[in-house]
């Protein structure tokens, strides 16, 4: 892939952390500058930095930036790095990658605690690259077995964005649509809106243009017309967390598609890497749903509000799309098809 975004860098010997803010693109593309625990908490939150694994490198980079800060002596050290912890895991509760990440560098920390505060900082930015560097990998390894599934001419559906500025290259669902794209399949995609925070029009239609891909937006309710016409052979999403059965939850929206791609026999396939799998998590019922304010719905996007004042909203980030409806779960390991309780399981047998 050619001039992959550079979405998260960490500049060691500064010790600094910049993202592109994607709140502001495709218009403006701008990188900000992350400094404190409040910066990385704001970022996550209010999605300048969005899409699970982008979540998490961010995250663990973060959570290594803003303990350069600690006190030197030991305890309070330890005390204010498992406060960090805590807060930057309380930005968003849906993609299980945050908590992954933010575990991943605790544990690493705890390691190396005997070494002394010098030594944990250094393990703790190791991780970070480590994740980062993975993420890179498992991206790759996920848009090739996804771009396997592809033929040419094939026309696709996706819904969000889940690409290069939502993970560290290629990206998931998204980065099988790209490496098809290289391998030479004439493929035509048709990219949802996703509203009301208008991913797929700002993100997923930037990139994949930028990308070379033959892209088509159109409005979240303009699926089912495209699919009637055979328009779509596969509908490709990606996920921010599967539940142990082989339910996932993914931009709200996505589980609407599904059905209609059930009605129309369309395949449906959901990409990520297996840091998204929460085995811990028997179902969708027990994964937890974000909700967010309804001023997103009512006013975000326009110079006016196009809603009367005062009126409620309902404006959860996430659905969850049953397993019944997913034709395979694609990993860095492998595709998964159903059983999923049983095909999940196996990617952690083997390591």
């Amino acid at each position: 892939m050619n001039n992959p975004v550079r979405n998260i860098r960490c500049d060691k010997a500064a010790g600094t952390l910049t993202i592109i803010d994607q709140t502001l693109l495709p218009n403006e593309e701008r990188e900000i500058r992350l400094e404190t625990a409040q910066d990385v908490y704001d970022a996550i939150k209010l999605l300048r930095v969005r899409g699970a694994p982008a979540i998490g490198i961010c995250a663990a980079y973060g959570l290594y930036v803003t303990a350069l800060d600690l006190p030197e002596e030991e305890e309070a050290f330890w005390k204010g790095l498992e406060e960090l912890a805590a807060y930057l895991n309380s930005s968003r509760p849906t993609a299980v990658n945050l908590s992954w990440a933010i575990r991943s560098m605790m544990d690493t920390a705890q390691a190396h605690r005997a070494e002394g505060r010098t030594a944990v900082l250094e393990a703790l930015y190791e991780r970070a690259v480590a994740i980062q560097e993975e993420d890179i990998a498992m991206c790759t390894a996920i848009s090739r077995y996804g771009a396997s599934l592809l033929k040419d001419g094939d026309g696709v559906l996706t819904h969000c964005n889940a690409g290069p500025l939502a993970t560290s290259r290629y990206g998931t669902a998204q980065g099988a649509l790209l490496m098809a794209a290289e391998e030479g399949k004439n493929i035509h995609v048709f990219a949802d809106e996703t509203r009301p925070l208008l991913q797929g029009a700002r993100l997923t239609s930037y990139e994949l243009q930028k990308g070379g891909v033959d892209v088509t937006l159109i409005c979240d309710n303009m699926a089912s017309i495209v699919m009637k016409n055979g328009w779509v052979q596969a509908c490709f999403v990606g996920c921010d967390r599967v539940a142990a059965n082989g339910d996932t939850a993914n931009k709200i929206g996505t589980s609407g598609v599904a059905i209609l791609a059930r009605h129309y026999g369309i395949p449906f396939y959901v990409l990520g890497p297996t840091s998204t799998i929460d085995m811990d998590c028997p179902d969708g019922e027990h994964i937890p749903i974000e909700l967010r304010s309804g001023d997103e719905i009512r006013s975000l996007w326009y110079e006016k509000p196009m809603a009367p004042e005062g009126v409620k909203c309902y404006n959860p980030a996430f659905d969850v799309t049953d397993h019944e409806l997913i034709t395979a779960i694609i990993t860095e390991k492998g595709i998964c098809r159903p059983p999923f309780s049983q095909s999940l399981a196996a990617l952690f047998e083997k390591g």
